[in-house]
């Protein structure tokens, strides 16, 4: 008759207790690292939103027209607005000496809104806005004198300009730009806005409790950085969110600084970005 080995009910139990021990150590030791692991990817992901938020403002406003920049305090939360540009270049102002007939110079109070543009238009549209000469915000968002659609775009003579460009409209510019400069602002998107919704601080989780949005608006629509539809989220769980903008006063007074703050937290981890950007507001 053969023996049949195996364990014995002491032996399970000193190998249940080991195993048990060794899993507590090994628990010990792993667990810190894994949770620095975690925190590192939930600060590395809050730096990178916050980063990318932060380039993208400040590409908008870099490419804004001249004098557009725009804060509100709004019952939804401080809002920054812009108009944003596509193209731009330098029109004729005088009509060209060897072929006087066929070139068409910028006339402020000409009615049929034809003039000859010097550089080359890309991404440009039918529809979208020429904008010349502007001074402030009150002639983009209320007067909206120095601007026009553009009605067509041809190529004239190539030894006379560039582009040839028709307006919808036959009210005159209110001014011509001493540098022979204009812009032009796409018809989808008029007004772009960036507001710090949700108010600062934190929920009972550690999260921010607020949201930069972006917004899309037409210059004739009422309201700043309107949150009806649904707005770009640019960054969540934000805990701090801020704009400061000043224009320079006296010789200077054709450029701004702009300061930007976005602080975004996901439990016990946050991070705070600051970025200033250089305005400049010559027509």
């Amino acid at each position: 008759m053969k023996r049949t080995h195996g364990f014995t009910l002491v032996e399970m139990i000193i190998t249940i207790v080991l195993v048990g021990i060794v899993g507590a150590i090994l628990t010990l030791q792993i667990k810190p690292a894994l949770q620095s692991y975690q925190s590192v990817a939930r600060r590395a992901n809050l730096v990178n939103q916050a980063d990318t938020a932060i380039k993208r403002m400040v590409t908008d406003v870099r490419s804004a027209v001249p004098n557009s920049l725009n804060m509100t305090a709004t019952p939804a939360g401080i809002c920054m607005e812009m108009v944003p540009t596509v193209a731009g270049g330098r029109y004729r102002v005088e009509p060209d000496t060897t072929n006087p007939d066929a070139s068409r110079a910028y006339d402020p109070g000409a009615t049929d809104k034809v003039f000859d543009v010097l550089t080359a238009l890309p991404n440009v549209a039918r529809g979208d806005i020429v904008v010349i000469g502007n001074q402030s915000t009150d002639d983009l968002y209320k007067t909206r004198s120095n601007m026009a659609p553009i009605k067509a775009m041809t190529a004239p003579d190539a030894s006379i300009g560039v582009v040839r460009v028709e307006l919808e409209t036959s009210a005159p510019f209110s001014a011509r730009d001493d540098g022979a400069r204009f812009v032009v602002v796409p018809q989808n998107q008029q007004v772009v806005g960036y507001l710090c919704a949700g108010g600062n601080g934190r929920l009972a989780g550690g999260d921010g409790k607020g949201t930069l949005l972006r917004t899309v608006r037409k210059l004739t629509d009422p309201g700043q950085c309107p949150t009806a539809g649904t707005p770009a989220v640019v960054a969540s769980k934000v805990a701090d969110c801020g704009f400061v903008y000043r224009e320079s006063e006296g010789a200077t007074q054709q450029s701004g600084y702009l300061q930007l703050r976005l602080g975004l937290a996901n439990g016990d981890e946050s991070v705070t970005l600051t970025a200033g950007a250089h305005v400049e507001n010559v027509p």
